[in-house]
Order: structure tokens, then sequence, then C-alpha cells
């Protein structure tokens, strides 16, 4: 035992990393060549007659080998690492064997007349080819068992099954037993097609994924199910998630072919499931000309760029070919993030990154008369619900001042379209951010409409309103991800609380759509597929990392948080687009001047920073702003028992 184990770590250590040279596989096959010439001759005469003419055998192998060679090096039967042997390579070594014994047979039978009987003869070749080309490709299997036998460090291996057995799914365990075979042991495949059910691939059974298959997991002891990305939309589907979860089984997928860098799946490319990766939804399409067309060679602003939804942005317009960008946010290092990712993959695109705060009047007037941009994306804003209950001035003079100057110099240097991001916390909103984005919504439609009411070339304000992405900064998932790392616990402010999720890319892909479509002064709301509980978003995420020690702690509803997030007032309405995830809200319009004047009054007051006053004044542009778990329920209370008085 002690002998083998020294052997097999000598094998690890050395033969594992190294590869033979080609002269040496060449070598070996020429070998073999002569060896199964020579085998022929036995087979076909006896001992003596090849004493007796042992020089005309000598030609014949020497002329074999010969051929063999040149055919060899013109189809490089050499050029590839044993181990790593493959069907295409033994096909190459068939074809080269086939035309060198088919050159060599017309040579005999043309030639018959005039060379010795010893010499090629038919039934030799023939043998010969045969004997060659088993000989050939059985040396390349058994250095590729031997291989992956002794370079099998079991201690450190993994029993996997894949879910997909077609060829997404193949490709899948071909990789896995070429690059990553040190790490995963194949045991078998997960299929749902009842025709691949109990078959084998790859010397593996099929198995069916019915009520049998946690019995099959149990009794193969397999630890990761590998993902084939052709059955993602079933896995995030159905219930199958939480089956394998509460086997404690290991999660993962992989990139689609398309996306693999070499034929060869790289480790890397291996990764765990995210949480993100199962949200229950289907992949959104958009109208990649439309798009391209409304941005190709445009100026393009965006505000609020080093953020999660902005940065995304960015990324996606960066693929439309803009003439310009210019990137506008007030954080430093975020921003400074963001020019070194351009650099590293966008650098022929003309870029500027600014910092500047957007309620800056001043600052924000010389960068559009410097750059004048004809798209703006604003998506600037501060969107912390407890930090807004507690920064109430500062969530009017960024996200209502600071939306006014941008969407005012928008139309005073003639931008082509203004696209605003808000939130599904606008509608009936409990909370001073969400109500600050509903005032924003009001300046915006209102300013919209009152330019189409003049009739002449204008911008076209289009709002965009979604839920929470999965993944952006501050968010729930870090957040999660972050304090399972710790070991818990993962704190839920509520055990019924839901909320909307949409991934960042899906969601910026929808903004870019809406932007498209909008004529001006829509409000445009996102299908945000089902709401998810967020405390079932807790338990998966706990699963997937594999952790059992880590609790769920029920921390209470924070100041301004509701259990559950609507896109649309209920007196709104809803009219369909062409795109199905994306719909117009009917709300109510607002006469632009009385607006204007009522939110310079509200800007006016946040200076006093007096947060019951401005909450106050926010309440009286949007009546229907209710505080939820606030100290400025008290308002409410007010407003509610004056009412009572004077009815």
């Amino acid at each position: 035992m002690l002998k083998l184990s020294i052997r097999g770590r000598y094998f690890r250590r050395y033969l594992s990393t190294k590869v033979l040279p080609v002269w040496s596989i060449l070598l070996i096959d020429t070998l073999l060549v002569a060896i199964s010439v020579f085998g022929a001759f036995l087979l076909r005469f006896d001992w003596q007659s090849i004493w007796l003419y042992s020089a005309m055998v000598e030609k014949s192998i020497l002329a074999v080998v010969v051929v063999n060679l040149v055919f060899f090096h013109v189809f490089r039967t050499y050029s590839n690492v044993l181990r790593f042997s493959s069907f295409v390579d033994v096909m190459r070594i068939f074809v080269a064997l086939t035309v060198s014994y088919a050159l060599l047979a017309v040579f005999a039978v043309v030639l018959a007349h005039r060379l010795h009987p010893a010499f090629l003869p038919f039934s030799v070749l023939v043998i010969s080819y045969v004997s060659s080309f088993a000989l050939m490709a059985c040396s390349r299997i058994v250095v590729k068992v031997l291989f992956d036998t002794l370079n099998l460090d079991r201690s450190n291996s993994h029993n996997v099954f894949i879910y997909g057995a077609r060829e997404a799914g193949v490709n899948i365990a071909k990789a896995i037993r070429v690059s990553l075979n040190n790490r995963y042991r194949l045991r078998g495949f997960i299929a749902d097609e009842p025709e691949l059910i109990n078959k084998e691939i790859m010397g593996v059974r099929v198995y069916p994924n019915d009520e049998m298959l946690a019995e099959n997991l149990r009794r193969h002891r397999i630890e990761v199910v590998i993902v084939s990305p052709a059955k993602m939309d079933e896995l995030k589907n159905t219930d199958m998630v939480d089956r394998l979860l509460a086997l404690n089984i290991r999660l993962m997928t992989a990139p689609p072919l398309s996306e693999w860098n070499s034929p060869v799946l790289k480790r890397d490319q291996l990764k765990d499931i995210q949480i993100e990766d199962l949200l229950p939804r289907d992949p959104i399409q958009i109208d990649i000309r439309k798009v391209a067309s409304h941005l190709e060679g445009k100026r393009v602003m965006i505000t609020g760029a080093a953020g999660s939804i902005g940065s995304e942005i960015m990324r996606q317009v960066a693929s439309f070919n803009p003439y310009k960008l210019i990137l506008v946010d007030q954080a430093e290092t975020p921003l400074h993030d963001i020019r070194l990712e351009l650099q590293d993959h966008w650098r022929d695109i003309d870029a500027v990154t600014l910092v500047a705060d957007i309620a800056n009047a001043t600052r924000m007037e010389g960068i559009f008369a410097e750059f004048r941009p004809q798209y703006i994306f604003h998506a600037a804003a501060y969107k912390h619900v407890p930090m807004m209950e507690d920064n109430v001035s500062e969530s009017i003079q960024t996200n209502v001042y600071g939306t006014r100057t941008v969407a005012d110099l928008a139309v005073k240097y003639g931008a082509e379209k203004f696209v605003m991001i808000s939130t599904d916390k606008a509608v009936n909103p409990t909370n001073v951010m969400g109500c600050s984005k509903r005032i924003c919504e009001i300046y915006v439609q209102s300013l919209a409409k009152k330019l189409q009411k003049e009739g002449k070339p204008c911008t076209q304000f289009i709002t965009t309103r979604f839920g929470n992405v999965l993944g952006s900064n501050g968010s729930v998932i870090p957040r999660f991800r972050d304090q399972i790392q710790r070991g818990g616990p993962v704190t839920v402010t509520h055990p019924d609380i839901i909320r909307y999720f949409m991934t960042i890319p899906e969601a910026c892909r929808l903004v870019l759509e809406a932007g498209s479509m909008g004529n001006g002064g829509e409000i445009y709301i996102f299908d945000m597929g089902k709401p998810v509980k967020i405390v079932d978003l807790a338990r998966r995420m706990i699963s997937l990392s594999g952790r059992t020690d880590v609790k769920i702690e029920f921390t209470g509803l924070r100041h301004g948080e509701k259990l559950y997030e609507e896109l649309l007032n209920v007196k709104e309405l809803t009219k369909p687009t062409y795109h199905d995830k994306i719909m117009i809200a009917t709300v109510r319009e607002y006469d632009y001047d009385e607006v204007k004047e009522r939110i310079q009054g509200l800007i006016d007051v946040s200076y006093t920073y007096d947060q019951m006053k401005i909450v106050a004044a926010m309440k009286d542009i949007v009546p229907e702003f209710i505080s939820k778990n606030s100290c400025f329920e008290a308002l409410d209370k007010k407003n509610g028992a004056e009412v009572a008085v004077q009815s």
C-alpha cells in the first residue's frame, strides 16, 4: 500500500503535469506499425518462410513504415496530448492509416508482376492495417484510462450527476473528465426526456427526474449536481432546486457552449449557482435594432453612472457604439472604477467621467453647455428607505431638485430624450424616498405634457418604474451573502415581507427598450414576475451556500417599510405595448405651472432642515403618501383629525 501511495504521488507530481514530446509519440506509433507488419507476416506465413525471405520482409516493413510516416506527418496524428485523446484524434489516425495502406495496396497490385512474392502481399497489408489501427487507438485509450485512474485524488474529488443528457450536458461531462477529472467523478446523468432515461452515456446511466431521484443520489453518494445551461429554465421553474438543496447537494453550472473560451472547459468556468440564477423569470428579449438606432452615434449622458443601474446601462449603451459617453456621479471611487472598466473593455469609446452633484445647478449647466447630450439616462438618486427617513432634506435636494435641474437643462440644451429611473416605492408611497421619486415622476410628466401642448420640437421625457434589482449596491442579496459568510444570523425584517425582483441586466434592457418606444410623458412599468418572500430567499441562499449552522433572525419592519410593494396605484390602469414585459401606466396628470410652484416651495422648505415641515409639504403634493412605521405617521393622524373636524 505504501509503494502504491508513493507511485500515485510520483505520478501526480510529475507525469500529470508533463506531456510526451511529439517525437516520442511518433516513435511509439512507428514501432506499433512495424510490429503490426511483422505480426501480419507471422499470421500469414510460417516462421521458416519469413526466415528464408527475411530481407524482403525487412524491406516490406521499411516501406510500410516510411509511407505511414509521411501521412502521420500530413495528418499530424502525433500532435495531441495522449491523455486528452478524443474521437477526433482516433479519426485522424484512421484517415492517415487508410490513405497510407490504400496507397501501398495500389502500389503492390500495380507492380505485382515485378515484385518478389514476399514483398508487400495484399493479405499482409490488410492484416497490418487492421492491427495498426487497433494498436494505435488502444494505446491512446490505455494512456487515457491509466492517467484518469492514477491521477484521481479520491480524497479531494466529488461524485457528480449532470442534469441534462443532451449535447450541452454531454459536453460538460467530457470536459470534466478531460480538464477537471481530479475534482469530479461522473456517476450519472439526470434527464426529463423519456427516450433517454435508463440509457447509458459515456459509460454511466441516465436517471429520471422523478420521486426516485433522491434515492439515486444517496446510493451514488452524490455531492454535486452540475446543471446544463439548457436546463436552467426547468431548474428554476420547478421544485427541483428545493429537493436537491434538502439533500445538501451543491449546485453548479457551466456557461453555454458558445461562451467557452476553448474546446476544454476551464476550472473557473464551472461555477456555483447563485440565487440570481434561480429567479423564476423567462429570459427578456428586446428589439436590439430599434434600441441601436436610437443610441448609435449619439452623445449619451448617464447620471448616477457609478451605481448599480447606471453602470449597467453604461455597459449596455457602450455596445451600441455611441458617439460619446458622458458619465456623471458624485461618488469618486466607484466612478474611478468605471473609468478603469472603460479602459479595459471599451477603449475605443470616447467617454468622459465627471465627478458632479446633480443638485449643483451651476456645475450641471457647465456640463450640458460643453457636451450637449442628446440622450439622457437619469439614474442618480438616493434610494435607501431607512436612510432617507432620517435625511429628508437630502432626499428633496438630490432626488427632487437634482431631477428638476437635469430635466430643465435637457430642455434648454435640446436633448432628444430623457429617461428617468423610478421605483415601485413611488406607488402609494409609505416612505420619504418613495414619495420623493413620485414627485420626480409628477414633475417630469407635467413638463413633458407642457412641451407637447406647445407643439414645437422638444425633449421626450420617459419614466420607467420597476422593483428591486438583485445584487444592487446595498440590496438584500449582497447583505445576506455577507451575513452567511460571517456565519449569520441572516436578518429579515418580517416573516411575511415580499418583494418583486429583477436582475440588473434585464432591468436595464427594459429601460433601453422603454426609452426607444416612448414618445414623451409615459410612465412605463415592467412585468416583474412573481413576488418573492424574503424569508424564502434567505433560506435558499443559506442552502446554496452549503452552510447548516446559519440561523434567520427577524428584526421588525424598518422606518417607512411596508410588507409589499405595488407597481401601480390602485386608481391607475395600464395599457399594453408591443413588448409583453412593458406596460404604460395611465396616471393622473398635473398642471405644470402648479407643480413647478409647489415643488419650488418644497425645495425652499428643505433648506430649513425641519423634517416635519418638509414631509408635510411632500404629503401636500402627494396626498396618497401615508407614512408607515415612522415618526411621520403623526402628520397623517393630524390631517385625518382636521378632515374629521371640517366634516
